[in-house]
This record gives C-alpha cells, sequence and structure tokens, in this order.
C-alpha cells in the first residue's frame, strides 16, 4: 500500500502511549489474560468478561503518570495508524455526503500502552482494537499489530490497515443507528442468536473496511501494489472465530462465533473492495448467515 494523499492531522487523535495509572488499574497484566481465555473457552466475548469484572471492581485510580521510555513507543506505527484512520473518515464524509445525504461525525482514535479506560470499561492490549460507542473512540495499543504479525503470520501495510478501517467502520454502525438497534436484542433472545447477530455485525464492519480500500483509491488517497489485497484477506483469514479457536483449543464451537468464520470474514471484505457500494454491505438481510 502506498501513500499518495496522507492526511496526517491530529485533530481528532488522542495520545495515551505511556499513561499509567500510579495505584494500578482494577484487573491487568495476567489478571486479564485469564478472565479473557476462561470466556474465550466458555465461548463468551472475552471484552464483555473484561468489562463485567471492571464494572463489579470498579476502577481503583484516577491519578495518571507517564513512562518517558513508553510515551514515543511504535511511533511509526502510530503514523501509518492515524494516517489510515483519517482517510477512512474523509471517505466516510464523502459517502455521508454524497450516497446518504447527511452529515458524517468523526470519531477519536487513542492509542494507548497496555491498559487504559473508556466510556465501555477497562482496556487491556490482550481485548486487541476495539470502537466504544459511548464515547466514540477506537482504542488501540499498537503492539497489536507486532503480535498480528507474529502469531498470526498477518503483516504488511494492507493488513494493518484493515483492521482500523473495520473499527471505524463500527462507527459508522454507531452513526446509523445499528448499534443501538443490537443493544436492544440484549437480554432478549438467547446467547447463541445473539452471537449470530453479533457475526453480521463483525462482517459488516469487514464490508466497511473493503469499501474503504475501494473509495481511498478511487479518491486518491492511496495506491495498491502487488500482494497488498492478499494480505488484508490473510489478516481476515487468520481472525476468524474458527481459526482462532481451533488455534487455542483445536476445535470450534460455531454458536459461540462472534466475529465470523475465516472464509466469511474474507468474502465480506472483498466484497466491499469490489463494489465499492455502502447499499451491498447489509449483512442482516443476508439468507445465508442465518
Amino acid at each position: 500500500m502506498k501513500w499518495i494523499n496522507r492526511n496526517d492531522s491530529s485533530q481528532n487523535y488522542e495520545d495515551r502511549r505511556g499513561q499509567r495509572s500510579k495505584k494500578g488499574a482494577a484487573i491487568g497484566g495476567i489478571g486479564v489474560v485469564i478472565v479473557a481465555l476462561i470466556a474465550l473457552l466458555l465461548g463468551q466475548n472475552p471484552f464483555d468478561a473484561v468489562e463485567t469484572v471492571n464494572r463489579m471492581t470498579g476502577d481503583q485510580s484516577t491519578e495518571m503518570v507517564v513512562d518517558p521510555a513508553t510515551a514515543k513507543e511504535n511511533e511509526e506505527l502510530k503514523v501509518f495508524t492515524l494516517g489510515v484512520f483519517n482517510s477512512a473518515n474523509d471517505v466516510w464524509r464523502e459517502i455521508f455526503k454524497d450516497q446518504l445525504n447527511t452529515e458524517y461525525e468523526d470519531p477519536i482514535l487513542v492509542t494507548y500502552t497496555d491498559q487504559t479506560t473508556s466510556a465501555c470499561g477497562g482496556a487491556s492490549a490482550q481485548i486487541g482494537p476495539f470502537y466504544c460507542p459511548g464515547d466514540y473512540r477506537i482504542y488501540i495499543d499498537l503492539d497489536f499489530f507486532h503480535q498480528l504479525d507474529k502469531e498470526f503470520n498477518a503483516s504488511g501495510d494492507l493488513a494493518m490497515a484493515y483492521v482500523t478501517a473495520h473499527e471505524v467502520g463500527h462507527h459508522v454502525q454507531r452513526l446509523l443507528g445499528i448499534l443501538d438497534q443490537m443493544q436492544q436484542y440484549r437480554g432478549k433472545i438467547s446467547e447463541t442468536e445473539y452471537n449470530k447477530l453479533n457475526v453480521k455485525l463483525e462482517l459488516q464492519a469487514d464490508f466497511f473496511a473493503g469499501l474503504w480500500v475501494n473509495n481511498a483509491v478511487k479518491m486518491g488517497i492511496i495506491a495498491l501494489e502487488e500482494g497488498d489485497l492478499e494480505e488484508a484477506l490473510g489478516t481476515a483469514n487468520a481472525i476468524g472465530d474458527d481459526t482462532l479457536q481451533k488455534k487455542s483449543m483445536g476445535y470450534s464451537v460455531p454458536d459461540s462465533f462472534t466475529h465470523g468464520t475465516s472464509a466469511q470474514r474474507s468474502y465480506w471484505f472483498k466484497k466491499g473492495y469490489q463494489t465499492g457500494d455502502i447499499n451491498q454491505g447489509n449483512t442482516f438481510n443476508d439468507p445465508s448467515l442465518n
């Protein structure tokens, strides 16, 4: 992936790298890992599990200190991710204006080290990148991209860009009211049925990530190079529910899937890239996902 016109604006960027709570968060480090692993083995969403524990224990510190040694860590990844984030906002601003006849509201990108807090609860690097609809923020510990490369063999510029564009896709869902509709079903349907809805939600965000690539190329923001699409599709394959569960447990439990299989994630990203049309991304009406 080659930048043609990168937007380096920090207007919607919040840098928390190197910030740490003086007393420590309610849970962290190995505690977060244990909670997340137990949730995964039980077929639950690990982020929801950690959030629940944080709500029960509460954030035990408010004073923050900055570690100079990590305040500027992964600077190249920060510059790249900010560029992807800004370009995604530029793309969606045009789509909302031209195709949806409404105004787009930018989210905020937060980069942090190890752990931080959000309106959705405590956040940890073990959870991975996520979007919090409560504060319109996307949270990324940039070390995740190293993990993506080392543990999942998913590397390359477009592979990393896909992750950020996917999270911006969740913000788009928030603006379109889709996340609010999802929230109405929480606790009212079975966990299996809710998981199926969540798979559709995540696959739509994958579609939106592919749509970003299509439009970013058309708008002259980026140019694709040989192997770029394969990198992004390789990432989609690497983080499919079936692949992740087989890697951690040796088998998969389809009823517990929350993000979709590797094949599904690749398909919807590719569809977004090939069509570039937001109207082609209604995963909730796809009978093959029922």
